[in-house]
């Protein structure tokens, strides 16, 4: 209602005379109650309007009524800063609420969110530092339960017998590769000792004429026994490998899971102590409740167990099948290797690195590129 008699008021055209004066209106009256009849209007009247009327995001303020040109609309999308109405009679401004209060709402909102998120962050964070020092607890206190004869654990006799067994075996594996290694050291010093001595052998066959053949020929048996000792080299460094892998990722693999199964045991242990001092206290509510808690991770933690045991038995028995066939064909390759190596038998030897498949490096293959030193 307020903007058609704005509009109206503000677009009345004022008649020229042709000397430039203006015309007696007979509308005076009329503008002036219309005047007054816009401003009787109380702030509660007008900040109805406005609510009830278009958004003022999307409306525009037209300078020079209805005949104006583009060049006078202002968006008010640009105008920055709080809503207010501008009364010229009176020269005050009248401020309006209840604009941008939905984009505070929606920040507000915002914060609101990533606040309860940061918060649940930390309550689970919280709960999983009480679970972790209450199971700590208990797993520590059955420890020393056991240790000290007060306490009782559970035991698979054949299977601790097992898993006994393959840590001997374990043992005894690293002390065959550490030994095996020392020969490879050993064996390639002398091996390099025989290069060099067959190249000055060589050398002095040239520089003495009257011992040229002698030195001729201590110089190509030191060449032959330096070409069959990297031959036999190539099936050592492939027979550890080999030892090397069974011991420090086959076994160790199965070691890691029978650890795992043992700390499993010691929590189940735990709980089931703690169920059978909760099933002999008092039978009140309270006592219920923390014995019918205290069955669910009893059960929980002997599902764990269980299905752990099962995977120990199983790995235990495939890896005793890997290591017979490994083994088998490791020591075949060992024997024969050395065997033809000491018996001069150049033809055997490489006859045997093809059985295997052993492919030797080329001489200086272990010397890093001009690439890879940079």
């Amino acid at each position: 209602m307020t903007d058609s008699i704005m509009s109206k008021a503000a677009t009345m055209e004022i008649p020229i005379n042709s000397n430039g004066d203006t015309g007696t209106l007979p509308e005076d009256d009329s503008l002036e109650q219309a005047a007054k009849l816009q401003w009787s209007l109380n702030e509660k009247d007008l900040q109805q309007v406005m609510v009830s009327g278009p958004n003022l995001n999307e409306t525009n303020i037209v300078s020079g009524g209805y005949g104006g040109t583009a060049e006078g609309i202002i968006p008010t999308s640009s105008i920055k800063g709080p809503a207010v109405c501008y009364n010229s009679e009176f020269n005050k401004r009248i401020p309006v609420t209840g604009i941008g209060s939905g984009m505070h709402h929606s920040s507000s909102s915002s914060s609101m969110t990533a606040e309860e998120a940061t918060r649940g962050v930390a309550v689970e964070k919280l709960e999983l530092m009480k679970k972790w020092g209450l199971n700590t607890y208990k797993c520590t206190k059955q420890m020393i339960s056991e240790r000290f004869g007060r306490g009782s654990r559970t035991v698979d006799l054949e299977l601790e017998a097992q898993i006994e067994v393959l840590r001997d075996t374990k043992r005894k594996y690293e002390n065959v590769l550490r030994l095996a290694r020392a020969l490879t050291n050993h064996f390639y010093s002398m091996v390099q000792t025989q290069h060099a001595l067959g190249d000055t052998f060589a050398d002095l066959s040239q520089k003495s004429p009257e011992l040229r053949d002698e030195f001729g020929y201590n110089a190509e048996t030191q060449k032959l026994l330096c070409k069959n000792g990297e031959t036999l080299l190539g099936a050592i460094n492939f027979f550890v490998s080999s030892i090397n892998t069974l011991v420090n990722k086959t076994m160790e693999d199965t070691l890691m899971t029978i650890k795992m199964y043992e700390n499993a045991r010691l929590e189940f242990d735990a709980y089931r102590s703690d169920l059978e001092e909760l099933s002999m206290g008092p039978r009140d509510a309270v006592a219920m409740a923390r014995i019918d808690t205290a069955q669910q991770q009893y059960q929980v933690h002997k599902d764990k167990y269980e299905r752990l045991r099962s995977d120990v038995t199983i790995k235990l028995k495939f890896l005793e099948e890997n290591k017979v066939k490994v083994m088998h064909k490791q020591l075949l390759l060992f024997h024969n290797a050395i065997s033809a190596y000491f018996a001069g038998n150049q033809q055997q030897l490489e006859q045997t690195l093809k059985q295997f498949n052993i492919k030797l490096r080329p001489p200086g293959a272990d010397k890093p590129s001009w690439l890879e030193e940079q």
